[in-house]
Order: structure tokens, then C-alpha cells, then sequence
């Protein structure tokens, strides 16, 4: 496959016209995808591949908590445990990083992406200064480190630089591991603005959003300021994760966090509302309505403990929703879908919860997510059509898990009985950046990241 120009022939692929056999795809020398074309007999100079899929879209990462990986499954000595507890845990880890240890972590989490079957990622990233909250002599340098590990590994990055400013409702000031995140409005615009250059320069795909951390650390004006100043392009916020959190704004505010920010924000297309598990019904409606997308992440908040999302109501008041690796502690899109419908099974005691007529449980899952994730990201992605990015997987026909099946069933196979090994290729751009399952550096990539890794674990 040349780099001007190149070509991939599936022998069945799923198409905007559903499922096709003998599609040929041509790409173009940016990495959109030029033409597609079914019922070819034969395509000798492209390169083949058993199953075409359109590449889902991670759209919430924060990579450096993959090397925390079984660092937080212990009881604490205070007894029960829960997410303040483990973020306690997630403070400490981060302050032992350096700027060499966040690009080898997220240099490294974003080839598991893309060997998993994600083509592009929405960094949330929150790390911006050094221990203490001094910060670095160039105020985007772990911004820049990221879109560095981005750029070397060939995922397509959406940059989300995170604005933390306080410490609760109540105004209070950072302590402690958040210190490292914080900024005031006008050194966050200027934090950004740098940001937003490295993301540009590491491909033409690339893209840039803001992020306020959450209504906890980001007080009103401010967060209508934030949405003034980056409109027009991707806004994600934390949001109805944590009922303490729900309990601490009903306080402040007099409403619930979701019901206060749909009142007192423009929450449209452009937003991404991260997690939303604990929603009325009447904030499910609202929020469907609104055309925002949820971005679920149902392994991060399983290992959380953070609840169960909404999903089958949400869905069927036409809500939107993408999936995310959150904490990176597990990588696989396809491991995300199943967590969700498994989730919605064992709390509702039923099964194929979230289908809709004429599709199986895998395909929806799989079509809501793709256009969710693509939304979130404002990336131009999400199907295999012209002008698209050509963000592209190859599944294995011969993998155990679809062996002998064919159309939705293909996606059922993978969804809920698969993983990252039915994954044979992965393109983002049109760039093939996973052949034969393996990311194209993987070897050095993963030398990197060990070299960082034990450094690290020493000093816990």
C-alpha cells in the first residue's frame, strides 16, 4: 500500500447500505476515503481483509491512570470502599509522574487502543503542572507530550485540555494531587491556545475541545465563560457520576447537577455529558432530547462502583451515547458495548435490552456508539462513506468468536463473545497503524513504557 494512494478490499464490509460483499475501498493521499465499491470480483493490487468496519471512537481517556492499573483493588484499612477512595490512591500515583512518564504511559495506552479497535481518542487531560502546581516553564508541556505519544503511535486525537479551579461547590481551594490541575480562567485560555497548537500540528486530523472538569470544580460564570470562548467546538464534562457530587450541587444550587447545567447551559450537539449515571427519568428525556451525547464508560464505572447507567430509557427517548476507557484499566470497544448491555441485563433481569427493531444487540450498540463517539469527538468519521476519514478495522473471520457468522451476527460475535484478538487491522486517517494485530512500533513502544513503568512502582 503506497502512501499517496491506497486501496482495501473486504469481503463483506458494513457499508452506510448496511452489509456488502466484495467492497473495495480506495483512499485518498489525505486519509479520507475516496470511493467504495461493492460486488468487485477481484481487487489483486488492494490489500484484503475478511470484515470492514467503521472504527469506533474513544471519547474519554485520561491515559496516564493505565499505569495504575492493579494498584487499587485492596480493602482500605477505613473500610468501605469507593470512588473518593480510590481517587485518594489516583492522587498520590499521579504525583509521582514526570513529563517522560506521561508520554510513555499515553504513548503506550494508545497503541492498546488501537490494537483494540479504537481509531481515535478524546484525551481528558487533567495533569498540567508539576507536584506542588508549579507550573512547567512551557505551560502546555504535558499537553504537548500527549499530542507527542498521539502523533508517534498514529491514533486520531481529539485534545481536551481540562479546566479545574476549585476544589467543590463551596469554592475551596486545590490541595493536594489536585494541584497539578489547576488553572484560573485566564491562564487556562492561554494553557489551551498552546494546547491547541500541538494538536494541529500532529496531523491534519487532529482535533482540540474544551473540557471543565465538572460543575464541582468549575464555578457558574466560569463555565460560561469556557462555553463562550471555545464555542463552536467540543465541550465534555464530567456529570452525575457520584451521588455525593449530586447531593453537594442540590445543595449549593438548589437543583441536581444534571437539571441545573441542562437549565443553565446551551447542552446541545456539541456536548459531551461524561457518564451521566445517576439521571431521573425527566433529566433522561431532557438530555436525549437535547442532542448531546453521554459518554458511558461501563468498565471504568463497574471497577468505580459508580452505578448503572440509564441505558434502555435513554435509548429509546432517542438518546445518543458513545463509550470511552475512562481509567484505561481494561482497552477494548468491544468489552465496553457488552459491560453496558450486561449491566442493563442484570438490573432489569432480562436480556437483548438495547435493540431496536431490524437490528441485533451488537449492531445497535455498535451504529449508536460510532455516531456518538464521532459526534463527541467532532471527528469527521463514523462510516464507511465518501469523504469520510478512512478510521477502519479488519475483523479475523477465523477468530473462534466469528467463526461461521455472517451480517449483525458478526458484530454479536465480537460484542459478546470477542476481544482485541478478533482485531486483524486498524487504519485512522487511512493510516495502517495495526497489522496482523500488532501495532506497526509496538516493540519499542512497550520498551518505553517498561523502562518508565518499574521507575514508577518503586516509589509507591
Amino acid at each position: 500500500m503506497t502512501e499517496a494512494r491506497k486501496s482495501v478490499f473486504a469481503r463483506t464490509a458494513l457499508t452506510p447500505n448496511g452489509w456488502e460483499n466484495n467492497v473495495l475501498i480506495e483512499i485518498d493521499s489525505v486519509g479520507r476515503i475516496g470511493s467504495v465499491v461493492a460486488g468487485n470480483e477481484t481487487a489483486p493490487n488492494a490489500y484484503a481483509v475478511d470484515v470492514l468496519l467503521p472504527a469506533q471512537a474513544n471519547l474519554h481517556s485520561h491515559t496516564f491512570q493505565r499505569a495504575m492499573a492493579g494498584l487499587s483493588e485492596a480493602r482500605s484499612p477505613a473500610g468501605r470502599d469507593s470512588f473518593w477512595t480510590w481517587r485518594e490512591i489516583m492522587y498520590r500515583f499521579l504525583d509521582i509522574l514526570d513529563p517522560e512518564d506521561i508520554e510513555a504511559i499515553a504513548a503506550f495506552a494508545f497503541v492498546e487502543m488501537l490494537e483494540s479497535g479504537y481509531s481515535s481518542v478524546a484525551e481528558f487531560h487533567y495533569v498540567h503542572h508539576q507536584p506542588g502546581g508549579q507550573p512547567y516553564a512551557n505551560l502546555a508541556e504535558l499537553s504537548e507530550r500527549i499530542a507527542a505519544a498521539a502523533g508517534a503511535t498514529g491514533i486520531g486525537l481529539t485534545l481536551l485540555p481540562v479546566a479545574y479551579m476549585q476544589g467543590g461547590v463551596d469554592g475551596r481551594a486545590l490541595a493536594g494531587g489536585q494541584l497539578r490541575f489547576g488553572n484560573d480562567f485566564d491562564r487556562y485560555a492561554k494553557l489551551a491556545g498552546q494546547a491547541q497548537e500541538a494538536a494541529k500540528a500532529v496531523s491534519a486530523d487532529a482535533g482540540f475541545g474544551v473540557a471543565p472538569h465538572s460543575i464541582r470544580a468549575v464555578n457558574e460564570s466560569d463555565l460560561k465563560a469556557l462555553e463562550q470562548h471555545f464555542r463552536g467546538m467540543p465541550f465534555h464534562i464530567h456529570i452525575a457520576e457520584q451521588i455525593p457530587e449530586i447531593e453537594e450541587v442540590q445543595a449549593a444550587y438548589g437543583q441536581r447537577s444534571m437539571t441545573w447545567l441542562l437549565d443553565h447551559l446551551p447542552v446541545g450537539e456539541r456536548w459531551c455529558l461524561i457518564h451521566s449515571t445517576h439521571m431521573t427519568q425527566q433529566e433522561t428525556r431532557r438530555v436525549a432530547q437535547s442532542g448531546a451525547v453521554v459518554g458511558l464508560c461501563p468498565i471504568t464505572e463497574a471497577n468505580l462502583g459508580d452505578g448503572i447507567f440509564d441505558g434502555v430509557n435513554y435509548l429509546a427517548a432517542g438518546g445518543r451515547f458513545g463509550t470511552g476507557s475512562d481509567s484505561n484499566i481494561r482497552i477494548s470497544p468491544s468489552e465496553e458495548l457488552r459491560q453496558l448491555e450486561y449491566s442493563q441485563r442484570l438490573r432489569d433481569v432480562s436480556r437483548v435490552t438495547l435493540s431496536v427493531v431490524g437490528k441485533s444487540c451488537g449492531r445497535t450498540l455498535y451504529d449508536t456508539a460510532l455516531a456518538g463517539g464521532a459526534q463527541a469527538l467532532g471527528r469527521d468519521a463514523g462510516s464507511l462513506a465518501p469523504g469520510k476519514w478512512a478510521d477502519m478495522i479488519a475483523l479475523d473471520a477465523q477468530n473462534p468468536a466469528l467463526l461461521g457468522l455472517k451480517g449483525d451476527r458478526l458484530l454479536d460475535g465480537w460484542v459478546f463473545a470477542g476481544d482485541r484478538h478478533a482485531v486483524s487491522d486498524v487504519w485512522s486517517a487511512g493510516r495502517h497503524v495495526v497489522h496482523e494485530g500488532r501495532h506497526r512500533d509496538r516493540d519499542a513502544i512497550f520498551a518505553a513504557y517498561k523502562a518508565r513503568l518499574a521507575p514508577i512502582l518503586s516509589k509507591l
